[in-house]
């Protein structure tokens, strides 16, 4: 991530979607995800005042610009004067109301379009999904009855659940693959937990061949 302090109440960060994964973030989260958008803001609030001595009392108006391979945010404190907020905006004063709403509603219109164009560029990638498991018998039972030979499958814990992680690449067509999902399902739940923040935050159990891994140890 890079900061530049434009002045004494302004700055400017510029945090790569690479980046953003790397610090334990998804996308959606950050789009569409409440507590974490304002997590991940505010993460980028204490580098910046450990870095630059920026400190954020007061007001802030927020100003996010999406590009091909990031995101620009400005961040300005307001100054308090008499009950009266000042701001000295360096951009256009167009989004002033943004100043009311919360972090995560200032991720605009902009933000989600750009999302749209990231999803439409990336339809051809490997379907990805996480599922959750409250105890370890149903992930060996799903093992002893699912196969995922052809598959990517890792399996983690965190906080007193099981993870699998499940990615197909081209040798299964859609409809095979909704039948692999199908029956892993049968014993688990999809989660909505980031496959990032699991391995940012998570223990690895088995990181190739899970499945099969377990079904050995635990024939």
């Amino acid at each position: 991530m890079e900061i530049e302090r434009i002045n004494d109440t302004t700055i400017k960060f510029y945090i790569t979607y690479a980046d953003i994964e790397d610090r334990g973030f998804d996308s959606e989260e950050i789009w569409y995800n409440r507590e974490r958008g304002e997590e991940f803001f505010f993460e980028m609030i204490n580098e910046a005042h450990d870095h630059e001595n920026f400190e954020i009392e007061g007001p802030l108006w927020i100003q996010v610009q999406a590009f091909d391979k990031g995101l620009e945010i400005v961040v300005t404190r307001g100054q308090m004067n008499d009950g009266n907020v000042k701001l000295e905006i360096p951009v256009s004063k167009d989004k002033d109301d943004d100043m009311d709403e919360s972090i995560v509603d200032m991720l605009d219109e902009q933000l989600r379009s750009r999302k749209k164009e990231r999803d439409a560029a990336t339809v051809e990638d490997p379907l990805s999904i996480v599922i959750a498991f409250a105890d370890f018998e149903d992930l060996i039972r799903l093992s002893q009855s699912v196969t995922l030979n052809q598959v990517k499958n890792e399996v983690y814990s965190m906080e007193n659940t099981y993870y699998l992680h499940i990615e197909f690449d081209d040798f299964y067509d859609e409809d095979e693959q909704d039948n692999i999902l199908s029956r892993v399902l049968e014993f688990g739940n999809e989660s909505d937990v980031s496959i990032y923040r699991i391995k940012e935050y998570g223990n690895t159990i088995v990181s190739e061949n899970g499945l099969h891994v377990i079904s050995t140890h635990f024939s």
